[in-house]
């Protein structure tokens, strides 16, 4: 068996011309509204150094430490082999045979079943899972979820929607900071003041909007993108669509206010924290249907000559 820990100059994941291309194309919108966005904060605010110098520290933050915020926030912690030896042979089994470098493993006591990956590139990835999907999940079907976690990071998507995720963040916390300080302190402000403000939280709200619905749109893309690589990288769509198939059943059955904290990460889930499946609101979702994603695994196993029902683990 070669050595996970060796970096290799490519993954055996099959690439994804069609996803490729999409993340050049919302890098590139993204990075337009980024610069307009700076801009347009410059003139309202009239302080260049200020903007520049703040925005660009949260980049660096987010950017090089989105791997411990996620972990932080979903109560993730790294485990070591001797803790989930089983875990971690899985792991081992697909960096070997996907040949890239094996990410940190790490486990979040919740028990909502779910999966992550996160991380700037395939060297400085974490990989977790949480203790309610080892229970639940049979070894096929976690080998699946696990080969799709690290599609992402082979296909450095991970990267693209942490990056691409931080304009929308900036965005919102500036609505937020306008709209609490109109509401706390607009009776101190003169009228210009009060104009700035508004401008600002217009134009944020505006980038907010545009850079949300570029980020579904390619998040969407990318899950399918991911059970695609996983499906023919293990040669088992049917234990990834029993996997789906069981998480998005036992996910509908938790309460939804245990699902609130876990929400705001849900571009970045193997499936989302939502209690059913969305309606209209499926435009605006980080994820493609069910549905859709056991279609794609169905039409993969008649490509492979193997039985993709859901419920059995192949």
């Amino acid at each position: 068996m070669p050595d996970c820990g060796v970096v290799q100059m490519q993954s055996r994941f099959r690439s994804d011309r069609g996803l490729t291309v999409r993340m050049t194309v919302t890098l590139f919108l993204l990075g337009l509204l980024y610069v307009a966005f700076v801009a347009a904060l410059i003139v309202l605010l009239k302080s260049w150094l200020l903007v520049v110098v703040l925005i660009a520290a949260m980049f660096v933050a987010q950017f090089w430490f989105s791997d411990r915020i996620a972990l932080f926030a979903m109560r993730g912690r790294v485990v070591e082999r001797e803790e989930y030896p089983e875990l971690h042979a899985v792991v081992d089994r697909l960096c070997a045979l996907s040949d890239m470098p094996k990410p940190v493993v790490a486990v979040s006591d919740m028990d909502m079943p779910n999966a992550f990956a996160t991380g700037r590139n395939p060297q400085n990835a974490v990989v977790c899972v949480t203790t309610g999907l080892l229970r639940r999940l049979e070894p096929a079907e976690l080998e699946g979820v696990l080969a799709h976690e690290l599609s992402h990071v082979a296909h450095k998507d991970v990267a693209v929607i942490t990056v691409a995720s931080f304009l929308g963040v900036i965005a919102g916390l500036i609505v937020r900071f306008a709209f609490y300080s109109q509401v706390f302190g607009g009776g101190r402000r003169d009228q210009n003041t009060a104009a700035v403000f508004a401008a600002v939280m217009g134009v944020s709200a505006a980038v907010y909007a545009l850079s949300f619905l570029l980020i579904r749109a390619l998040s969407r893309y990318r899950e399918l993108a991911a059970d695609r690589a996983a499906a023919l990288l293990t040669g088992r769509p049917s234990a990834l669509a029993s996997a789906l198939a069981k998480v998005s059943g036992d996910i509908a059955r938790i309460p939804t206010k245990d699902l609130r904290t876990a929400q705001a990460f849900n571009a970045f889930y193997f499936t989302p924290a939502i209690g059913r499946e969305p309606g209209i609101e499926r435009f605006f979702s980080t994820h493609p249907s069910l549905a859709q994603r056991l279609d794609q695994l169905g039409r993969i196993s008649d490509e492979l000559g193997e039985a993709a029902t859901p419920g059995k683990a192949g």
